[in-house]
Parts: structure tokens; sequence; C-alpha cells
């Protein structure tokens, strides 16, 4: 499952990361990696960016990067 199935509300922990090397030591700098648990607070129209919360960081990612994140849901 991709963190784009996922929509407000949910809760999923990160399973892998499918993405080059620069986009994953960004998101790793965010606290986004594997084992992770994440909260989606938000969507914006037509699932353009989400709003993602990880610990106690809240994240904008944009569709097609959240199309790379696998996630499983909780």
């Amino acid at each position: 499952m991709r963190l784009t199935e996922l929509t407000k509300g949910d809760r999923g922990e990160i399973v892998k990361i499918h993405a080059d090397k620069p986009l994953k030591d960004r998101l790793n700098s965010f606290g986004v990696m594997r084992g992770e648990e994440i909260t989606v607070k938000g969507c914006s129209i037509a699932k353009q960016t989400m709003e993602i919360e990880v610990g106690a960081t809240l994240i904008a990612v944009r569709a097609d990067e959240a199309e790379k994140i696998e996630i499983k849901k909780l």
C-alpha cells in the first residue's frame, strides 16, 4: 500500500521508501524512514500534496513523493 492511498486521519507504518538517494536523504532528515509511524493530517484538493505527521513533526509531501512511500496501514 502507498501513502497516497491513505486519507485524513489514517495512520500507517513506513515499510519502505522507493526513491533515489537525494529524496531518501531529504525525507530521512525529517524523520520519514522505515519503521516510523505516520498520521495523515490533511490533503489538498485532488491530493496534490499531503500533510503528514511523523513524531512531533508536520511535513507536506507532494503526491509523487508520497507515491514512493510504501506503508502498512494501522
